[in-house]
């Protein structure tokens, strides 16, 4: 049936702020659906408060709101708008929760507004976790033994037949949110307060342990004709126990027999039929027992999701972009295949003929205080997939596209190996670790039998020997050094071995590996990803490559072109620190080059972001960041055609380690060079053209050992801010208060930079930090944003919040500041983008450090003025002049507020105190025509719900006590009721403020930590200084996080919150698309 004609216009809900569970694989959804659609001639209407998304750029639908995604939000937006239909598919679970209130709330229907892609019913029937079963039930599959719980006495009950270990899965949430494994009661209940109150409706499903189980995903779509097919099957390395999010997972399922796999299609097609899921791409998991072969189906998402992401990418099949099509009445059948050109129908089922390996990302060094283990609620925060034409070859792609130091299965040092060999290893192998796959190797390595390790770790026996047989390659290697022949040279690149780790395992530098390889004249083929095997010829150029083929001389599809051309270099998988604003700038150069007439080349390892998108870019190759991978990338390329250069400033920190062995090998760099950028990183020459442009840096120094760190400290003075050189998001930086804090830094943080210097710098205390971003071509500059920091100078930039333009800063200020960032920009020759953050401490400005490279706020700023600012940078790049643009990027009347988006709730005994290393995930952006409604939004967009009535709890250091006792008058004017503990309330009667004391937890019960789990409190403002006040404050900080209740850690926040609270009850919130403030 051809698409709906009696729908004109269709809101896409979006996913939000990128968090753990929920990344940027919506970003990639969204986009594809929103493109399909307006393909389609229908108005679409686009909701997300994810300013980073290449999605909420105003060219992608009719309306953009960046604005909160909440149900009053959203209802605001439809009786503005009137869309016919809404697609709730696509912004995983934000946007499904979103679209169940909004039906139940009655906004649907009192506007008319259907939901397209997937029914409430259907909806309600995969997402409660008793629909579910009872559903499963009635088609004959099996779920685990289970019972539904709403309190503590139900879920008794349910442990009574279910037994321990027990999983808890609340309904609802994403990414297994307030879930886990209780092996006692203790943790039971534990786990069961946290689960009811992350479900929205407060229930939890207590299931029978299926730990130690295999596990499997498949990707399915189906047509409201009732035609399905299986997108891709999906196989988790790592048995049931952790969150699929966090597994290492590889496309195809690799261990089923051809039997078993039918069994597991005709279950997922059937769980499909039974939901009721009638258009688009749904995900469904189940279990197998290895010993018994018992099938239990554990969930079933409606909707496009993770795996979705990571399954277009694997077989070049676009679910999202089909599922949209579908839900606006086209059948499989009548969708072409774009891969093949349209050669095939997207009813005919993808077939692949190479191994995927996708392997998460963790950044468990960013919180020391919780242990690196992994459970059922996901904890990474990003992922890199690697293609092979093996198992091997894929596997050791990934491991090095990873950037986490690795060059393939490198040794790791056991703890305990020295008093204990077998029972160390033992250990190791049975802690659920990130990196538990490096342990399989080791312990092979230290001679652990292949069933040994399959017992404690109940990773399937094939998995196993496959890693047993690269252990066995690497073993030859170190004996007999590297082949001196061209098949087996070839043979062993096959496996997947790196240069760099072969010249490890052989004792050589990489250089002369590279060199004895290039002798030999062995250079990897590339293949086309194609959907079908090869049955039918790709015309789309998204290659991998590989050196399979030993024997004879293999076919390479790569079939470079003779255009001019420019390779961008992606970021890799996503971290904190480098995110998803990375691709967004990658995205954009790809756009602008493509319309200056050059063929943009990508190269990107991360599945689930718009770079990968096979549309995107003119050629696309899914590889490993690394100078070998890229080498040979360029090398291919350069042989038909020219290539103009590469762009590295765009993908963060990753391409720019690569730029100085890429250009030592002759290859062209666009933009600013690696010289200038090194110039910047380089604190010594950074110093020096400083005093040549007389501009101020915070006294510094730096020290090369311990001894030189405390002489730079007492020389400065107490607080110093401490780091290594070369980082990003703030890696292992700290403020240092006292002589045994820095002994304790210096021993971890040498080990972080390696041979690399730490950085001292003298803290400026009170100071407000200032972000600035410009484009500059060589010659002039122009300032696109000022963002004024709400914490002050000491927080990370990316974990501030920060308002653009300036809300507190005098005019003369800003002025400086820009004559400044002029001044450096031509100092350092930028080509391109510039990123400058300074301190601004009464009339004295610091410079605290400068990116010549695009900088995580480009999209915020981007958005903020209404100007593609990466798009302009990469034509910059390429040669053209900013006088050939029209950019005015200071005449607007509205501001907007960028709040960031933590994870701590996932991580158990982490403080939310925020410092100098960053932490956040995402963030979101509040867009009005005053500061207090656009920081108002911001807090509601990041999830803070801001109170109209209640307690506020204050609790501050003495020199914030003077604007705390403001802030009290001003609540107590709103009618808040204010209580504090004894040092703050002193101050605050003395003030002439009517306040409650209460006790600090040291002091006794009942404490504020019991004010709060009962429910007492609406709003806490605590700062605090000193070692001892942070840790006594910690229990305060973390019953707030537990319990929802909004909190800020700083003075500047508490005023902001103090302004939003204020308009929020005297006028409320309006909406606007953002094309309305332009």
């Amino acid at each position: 049936m051809p698409k709906r004609t009696d729908i004109k216009s269709i809101m896409i809900i979006g996913a939000g702020p990128i968090v753990i569970g929920q990344a940027c694989e919506f970003d990639y959804s969204g986009t594809q659906a929103c493109k399909a659609l307006r393909d389609e001639g229908y108005r679409v209407i686009l909701v997300n408060s994810n300013p980073a998304t290449i999605m909420t750029d105003p060219d992608f639908a009719e309306a953009t709101y960046v604005e909160p995604i909440t149900p009053e939000i959203v209802a605001k937006i439809i009786a503005k708008e009137r869309p016919d239909a809404i697609l709730p598919t696509m912004g995983g679970q934000t946007a499904l929760n979103t679209a169940m209130a909004l039906h139940e709330d009655g906004p649907l229907d009192k506007y008319n507004v259907e939901l397209i892609g997937a029914k409430p019913d259907a909806i309600n029937m995969a997402e409660d976790r008793s629909l579910f079963r009872d559903a499963m039930t009635r088609i004959g599959l099996a779920t685990p033994q289970a019972g539904i719980a709403h309190t503590m006495e139900e879920a008794l009950e349910a442990l009574a037949v279910v037994g321990l270990p027990a999983i808890i899965r609340p309904s609802f949430t994403l990414g297994g949110t307030g879930g886990g494994i209780a092996y006692n009661r203790d943790e039971f209940q534990a786990i069961i307060t946290t689960g009811l109150d992350a479900s929205p409706t407060n229930e939890v499903l207590v299931e029978e342990s299926v730990l130690g189980w295999k596990e499997y995903e498949m990707e399915v779509v189906r047509d409201h004709a009732d035609n399905c097919i299986i997108v891709c099957s999906i196989e988790n390395v790592d048995p049931m126990g952790i969150h699929t999010g966090d597994s290492v997972t590889v496309a195809p399922a690799l261990t089923l027999t051809d039997k078993e796999y039918q069994i597991l299609r005709n279950a997922s097609i059937a769980c499909l039929r039974e939901i009721g899921v009638d258009t688009g791409g749904s995900n469904v998991q189940f279990a197998l027992n290895p010993e018994d072969g018992r099938l239990v189906v554990i969930e079933m998402n409606p909707r496009v999701s993770r795996s979705s992401a990571l399954a277009s990418k694997a077989t070049g099949f676009p679910i999202a972009k089909v599922a949209a099509r579908l839900a606006v009445g086209y059948t499989l059948d009548e969708l072409d295949n774009d891969i093949t050109g349209g050669v095939i129908p997207a009813s005919f089922e993808p077939t692949i003929d190479y191994v995927v390996t996708k392997i998460p990302r963790f950044t468990f060094e960013k919180f020391p205080s919780t242990d690196a283990l992994l459970t059922t609620s996901m904890k990474s925060v990003g992922e890199a997939m690697s293609v092979g034409r093996t198992f091997a070859e894929s596997l050791q792609k990934a491991l090095r596209s990873m950037e986490t130091g690795l060059s393939g299965l490198d040794e790791i040092i056991i703890p305990g190996i020295e008093e204990d060999p077998v029972d160390a290893v033992r250990a190791a192998l049975a802690r659920p670790a990130p990196d538990r796959l490096l342990v399989v190797a080791q312990a092979l390595r230290h001679g652990m039998a292949r069933d040994e390790i399959e017992r404690i770790t109940r990773i399937d026996p094939w998995f196993v020997d496959q890693v047993a047989d690269l252990i066995a390659i690497e073993d030859d290697l170190k004996s007999n050094g590297l082949p001196r022949d061209v098949r087996r040279m070839r043979g062993i690149k096959a496996q997947g071995f790196s240069d760099q780790r072969l010249a490890q395992l052989t004792g050589q530098s990489t250089a002369q590996v590279m060199a004895h390889r290039h002798d030999l004249d062995v250079h990897p083929v590339y293949k086309r990803i194609d959907t079908c095997a090869a049955e039918f010829e790709s015309h789309t150029p998204y290659m991998y490559s590989t050196y399979e083929g030993v024997n004879q001389p293999v076919e390479c599809e790569a079939r470079p072109s003779d255009r001019e051309k420019i390779i961008i270099l992606g970021g890799g998988p996503n971290r904190i620190g480098q995110g998803i604003e990375f691709d967004y700038c990658c995205v954009h150069a790809v756009f602008a080059l493509r319309e200056a007439g050059y063929e943009a080349i990508m190269v990107n390892c991360n599945p689930e972001t718009v770079s990968t998108d096979y549309d995107t870019s003119d050629r696309l190759y899914f590889e490993p960041l690394t100078a070998e991978d890229v080498l040979e990338i360029v090398r291919l390329e350069q042989s038909n055609g020219s290539l103009k250069g590469l762009i590295v400033q765009f993908g963060g920190q990753t391409p720019l380690k690569l730029a100085a062995e890429l250009e030592a090998a002759g290859v062209p760099i666009l933009g600013t060079t690696p010289d200038a950028i090194d110039l910047a990183e380089d604190r010594y020459r950074f110093q020096q053209l400083l005093q040549q442009l007389n501009l101020k840096h915070p006294p510094n120094g730096i020290a090369t050992s311990t001894e030189e760190a405390h002489e730079i400290a007492a020389r400065i003075g107490f607080p110093v801010v401490v780091r290594p050189s070369y980082v990003l998001g703030g890696r292992a930086m700290e403020i240092v208060r006292d002589e045994s804090q820095l002994d304790r830094y210096m021993r971890e943080a040498v080990k972080v930079s390696g041979e690399s210097p730490v950085l001292v710098d003298g803290y400026l205390a009170d100071a407000i930090e200032v972000d600035l971003d410009a484009l500059c071509d060589g010659t002039d500059v122009v300032v696109a944003g000022i963002m004024e920091h709400i914490e002050e100078a000491g927080i990370h930039s990316g974990d501030s919040a920060c308002s653009l333009p300036p809300y507190s800063l005098n005019a003369d200020i800003v002025d400086e500041i820009r004559r400044q960032a002029d001044a450096l920009a031509r100092g350092l020759s930028v080509v391109g983008l510039m990123n400058v953050q300074f301190a601004v401490r009464g009339d004295e400005i610091f410079i605290l450090e400068v990116n010549p490279r695009a900088s995580r706020t480009v999209p915020f700023v981007a958005k903020a003025i209404g100007a593609p600012i990466a798009k302009l940078a990469a034509r910059i790049m390429a040669g053209e002049k900013l006088a050939d643009f029209d950019l005015n990027p200071d005449q607007h009347d509205h501001v907007a507020v960028k709040e960031a988006v933590f994870p701590f709730a996932r991580f158990p005994g982490v403080d939310v105190l925020l410092g100098p290393e960053m932490k956040s995930t995402g963030e979101v952006m509040g867009l009005d025509t005053t500061f207090a409604a656009a920081f108002a939004k911001s807090q509601i967009a990041a999830g803070t719900e801001l109170p109209r009535s209640g307690k506020v709890f204050i609790s501050v250091k003495d020199k914030d006590k003077p604007a705390a006792a403001e802030l009290a008058r001003n609540l107590c004017e709103l009618g808040f009721t204010i209580i504090a503990t004894s040092g703050t309330a002193t101050y605050l009667k003395g003030q002439n403020i009517v306040v409650q004391s209460v006790n600090k937890v040291l002091e006794g019960r009942p404490h504020i930590v019991d004010e709060i789990t009962n429910g007492e409190i609406a709003l806490i403002f605590n700062t605090t200084e000193g070692a001892q006040a942070i840790a006594d404050s910690f229990t305060l900080r973390r019953a707030a996080l537990t319990h929802g209740i909004p909190y800020y850690t700083t003075i500047s926040g508490a005023k902001s919150a103090m302004q939003a609270i204020g308009h929020l009850m005297q006028q409320g919130l309006d909406v606007a698309p953002l094309q309305s403030y332009f």
